[in-house]
């Protein structure tokens, strides 16, 4: 009996202790399950929420931080002072199209799939971009304004190349109106109340719309890293604004012809826009601030190409706002969008990230579009695909490691070409597998490009004409899967006004 009693006693003590075990383990795996939970917010929260403002045909020159007297421009030059500004930065391409590409793959123009400036070619299904680059890194990713890269019906739709959701346009030629019927979100329209796709007058203006679809995704993904592109069609023309609107009442009194143009003050439109779309720039910035996320949200602005000389004259050659000419000394980039001289790659470009970058800084870096990728990659820790061409500026944002440079930066725009290496910049014309036409210049002693030294630096140009074929390569363009619909947001818009309304 004694031994019975003696088993059980035993036995009841290894119950004990297997069930101590057990709520040992349970224990330490709920600590566990805690501790490596509070790890992975803290490393979602060391992601920066990254916010990318692209202004369509905004010039070098023509923000105020950069000089500009007659356009006003406050929210981004408050960026400017609490951010750095950069004074050699450089677009992807010299124009809409294949700039956005640029961006979003992180090519040059040598190796981008799409090159023609057609309204909405694609690029092709298997190509990584930056947001699908975030996408596998547990981003959530937003667009909202002009694609550019991938009409519907497309192998190019930014719903498949790591956009959650992308609203706007898709197609270039549809983003000329700022009062069309519909906008696309994922691929579907979305009318837009009281247009009729007229270009200066509508009841639903389109900026306005994004503007707001942009804001609620923030709001939405404000407890998560986001990706939030913001390529913003102003102040690009046809320049739909009302004449009520306060930007617009800003600068109503300024006598600013507007000869070669649609209306006749298309100039005070073009500033007006530009005014309205700077103070979305404010609101946002109040809203991460509002959100407590401000510290940890990295903001690039930029344009999209170099600006046009818009509304030019006798009086004003280079168009009323100067784009290309330096307020302080008049000295003048040559070309404008639409060529590879200067006047068509200068952009304005600061960034802003709290915390980071020494408020007020100044960079003379000499970087463009295929970075932007590159530079994602580092911040987020992963690799970038292998076809990238760009370089991560990331030591030079935050001014810890040492920042590598181009060995060369290449541009493209139908058949002309150019390729710059230190101060020297070589163009270059394609045609029938031959190149021809060369031109060389000296930008540091020459930034206006107006002494070709060909001839004079035969053996630089020679280098240069090396690394730009080596640069170049047949472009492999993406599918058109939808014909039709391919070309429906290409249309839908009237006739452009023949005449001055």
């Amino acid at each position: 009996m004694r031994v019975k009693t003696w088993r059980l006693i035993m036995n009841c003590k290894d119950l004990i202790n297997m069930y101590k075990i057990q709520f040992r383990v349970l224990v330490l795996a709920i600590v566990s399950f805690v501790f490596l939970a509070s790890c992975t917010k803290k490393i979602e929260a060391e992601k920066p929420n990254i916010i990318y403002i692209m202004l369509d045909e905004v010039g070098y020159y023509e923000p105020s931080y950069m000089g500009n007297t007659k356009l006003q421009t406050p929210n981004i030059d408050k960026m400017a002072h609490e951010g750095m500004v950069f004074t050699n930065a450089y677009s992807g391409a010299a124009v809409c199209g294949p700039t956005r590409v640029s961006l979003m793959t992180g090519k040059h123009l040598g190796h981008t799939s799409m090159r023609e400036n057609s309204g909405g070619e694609p690029i092709r299904a298997d190509e990584k971009t930056v947001a699908s680059l975030l996408q596998e890194a547990g981003y959530i990713n937003g667009g909202f304004g002009k694609w550019g890269c991938g009409n519907r019906g497309t192998s190019g739709v930014p719903e498949e190349h790591g956009f959650d959701i992308f609203f706007g346009y898709y197609d270039q030629v549809h983003a000329h109106s700022f009062y069309p019927e519909y906008l696309i979100k994922n691929s579907q329209e979305v009318p837009l109340k009281g247009n009729t796709g007229d270009y200066y007058q509508g009841e639903t203006h389109a900026q306005d719309v994004i503007f707001n679809e942009a804001v609620k995704f923030i709001k939405a993904n404000a407890d998560k890293p986001f990706f939030c592109y913001l390529p913003w069609t102003p102040p690009h023309g046809l320049w739909g604004i009302s004449e009520e609107h306060p930007s617009y009442q800003l600068f109503s009194e300024n006598d600013w012809p507007s000869p070669n143009s649609w209306k006749t003050d298309d100039a005070i439109r073009f500033a007006a826009l530009l005014h309205k779309t700077d103070g979305q720039i404010g609101e946002i910035l109040d809203l991460l601030k509002s959100l407590e996320i401000d510290d940890r949200t990295l903001i690039f602005f930029s344009g999209d190409n170099g600006g046009q000389d818009y509304f030019n004259s006798d009086k004003n050659p280079r168009g009323i706002f100067g784009p290309n000419v330096n307020p302080d000394n008049q000295k003048e980039f040559r070309g404008q969008k639409g060529t590879v001289y200067e006047g068509g790659l200068k952009i304005p470009m600061l960034v802003r990230w709290p915390n980071v970058i020494l408020p007020g800084s100044r960079s003379d870096l000499l970087w463009y579009f295929p970075d932007f990728l590159a530079t994602v990659a580092d911040i987020i820790k992963v690799r970038p695909p292998e076809d990238c061409d760009g370089m991560s500026i990331l030591p030079e944002l935050s001014g810890s490691g040492k920042q590598v440079q181009h060995d060369y930066l290449v541009w493209g725009q139908k058949n002309k070409y150019a390729v710059r290496q230190g101060d020297w910049k070589l163009h270059a014309t394609l045609k029938d597998d031959f190149w021809s036409e060369f031109e060389l210049y000296d930008l540091k002693a020459d930034p206006g490009e107006s002494s070709n030294l060909v001839q004079e630096q035969a053996m630089v140009a020679d280098q240069l004409k090396v690394i730009l074929k080596d640069a170049y390569t047949p472009p492999i363009k993406g599918e058109i899967y939808d014909h039709k619909l391919y070309l429906k947001d290409h249309q839908v818009n009237p006739p452009k006004p023949k005449k001055q309304l």
